[in-house]
């Protein structure tokens, strides 16, 4: 039964056989590898990684699809909203320490699901993520341009981060009206100790007037912090690397009793 890709859930199916082939060879998945697809839909990724893989773990929240997932014995399908999954219990039921997590997420909410994913990073192995390839430009962004931002600095502090395929809207049906691309990302070993919903409250303050120098901005964030410290705030938010931000979230740390 044909289905019809629904709106609400931000459905683009893809279709072309080459970009699939070259999505599966850049994830490069191994026998036995513990591995999560989410949002597998119409299962043109989940087939060849699964034909690979030996077993497949996925995530889908449209119910009809979900139903058509579980026909598969080599699948383990979860049917909820990715944003409710937590994915170290989802770890700890495949055996896995680690998981590799793939997926062409849905663009009305790709990026609430990288900031969800962001709490489970000490249970991922590494992501492969179809996206918008505006959201990926602003993902592996540097300082001093346009596209950097509060995403580029919180995603980086956590992640090294390449765009490693770009994909054209008529590669799915229906075609998605924007340019996608598939974004590889590999936690970092040994990643800056901070609080993260500090530095995300940091740079979210920093950022919410971008073209204003950071004393109107983070300046009165910190003050009302009682942040007494050493900081440049005669800059714009997008001149300060990802580096700069995480070194005074571990002095504002220290500074807060």
């Amino acid at each position: 039964m044909h289905h019809v890709a629904r709106k609400r859930f931000g459905q683009h199916f893809l279709t072309d056989p080459a970009i699939i082939d070259a999505i599966v060879r850049a994830i490069d998945p191994r026998p036995g590898q513990p591995m999560v697809e989410i949002g597998p839909g119409l299962a043109a990724l989940t087939q060849p990684l699964v034909e690979r893989l030996g077993r497949l773990a996925v995530i889908e929240l449209d119910r009809d699809l979900a139903a058509r997932l579980r026909k598969h014995p080599q699948l383990a399908v979860t049917e909820a909203d990715v944003l409710q999954v937590d994915f170290a219990a989802l770890a700890g039921s495949l055996g896995a320490a680690k998981l590799r997590v793939v997926g062409n997420l849905p663009y009305n909410i790709s990026t609430p699901i990288l900031f969800h994913l962001l709490r489970y990073v000490a249970s991922v192995e590494d992501q492969h993520f179809m996206l918008q390839k505006e959201v990926i430009d602003r993902m592996v962004a540097h300082p001093a341009t346009g596209d950097y931002g509060r995403l580029s600095v919180m995603l980086q502090w956590r992640y090294a981060m390449e765009d490693v395929l770009f994909v054209p809207p008529a590669s799915f049906d229906p075609p998605p009206k924007v340019d996608s691309a598939v974004v590889r990302m590999v936690p970092l070993a040994q990643p800056a100790a901070v609080d993260e919903m500090l530095l995300s409250g940091l740079v979210q303050a920093a950022f919410s007037q971008r073209r204003k120098l950071l004393r109107h901005s983070l300046g009165k964030w910190l003050e009302q912090k009682g942040f007494g410290g050493e900081f440049d705030l005669q800059r714009r938010a997008e001149e300060v690397p990802v580096g700069e931000y995480v070194a005074l979230c571990q002095a504002l740390q220290q500074a807060i009793p």
